[in-house]
């Protein structure tokens, strides 16, 4: 029997813009930054300067505040600083709203619409940037990886719309 598609959608804000020049260079924020099909101007995925394996890139990374309010937490428990430094997360985009970062279907961000690609786990790189076991803290709740499906220019502020289709479970 085929099952009927459920629309699941959730909505919030663009909180914050992150991009760094090169791999392990400081994250810098932006109130705004353009977008073309390789990823964030400027950022050093875009420019062919971060640190990842080629199998696992990423154009654009996505991470929740609800996620960097757990990895607060347990950072807490595991002894860690308590307050992550603003851009610690090495993520590019920080939005508020959606909970945990959807694993699924699209994402519109302003005027641009992105797929999402699959998790975004932390690595061992992050820990050397930052100085200590940030990806203990984040673990599961690390962000995403998004594709940009078209060309555009993100503000801080902008509203962030999820949908996808699934089916619905057997009752």
């Amino acid at each position: 029997m085929i099952r009927p598609f459920r629309r699941r959608t959730a909505t919030g804000t663009l909180d914050a813009i992150w991009i760094a020049e090169q791999a392990g260079a400081p994250m810098a924020p932006c109130e705004r930054i353009e977008l073309d099909l390789a990823g964030l101007q400027g950022d050093r995925y875009h420019e062919g300067r971060g640190h990842w394996h080629p199998v696992e890139a990423c154009r654009v990374t996505l991470i929740g505040a609800e996620e960097l309010e757990r990895a607060r937490r347990r950072a807490r428990r595991l002894r860690h600083p308590a307050n992550l430094v603003p851009g610690e997360h090495r993520r590019n985009l920080v939005v508020s709203g959606l909970g945990r970062s959807p694993r699924e279907g699209e994402l519109r961000i302003g005027d641009t619409r992105f797929v999402i690609e699959r998790p975004r786990p932390p690595c061992g790189w992050l820990n050397q940037v930052v100085g200590y076991n940030l990806a203990a803290a984040l673990r599961h709740d690390s962000g995403i990886c998004l594709r940009p499906l078209e060309t555009g220019t993100l503000h801080v502020g902008d509203p962030v719309h999820w949908h996808t289709a699934r089916r619905k479970s057997a009752p």
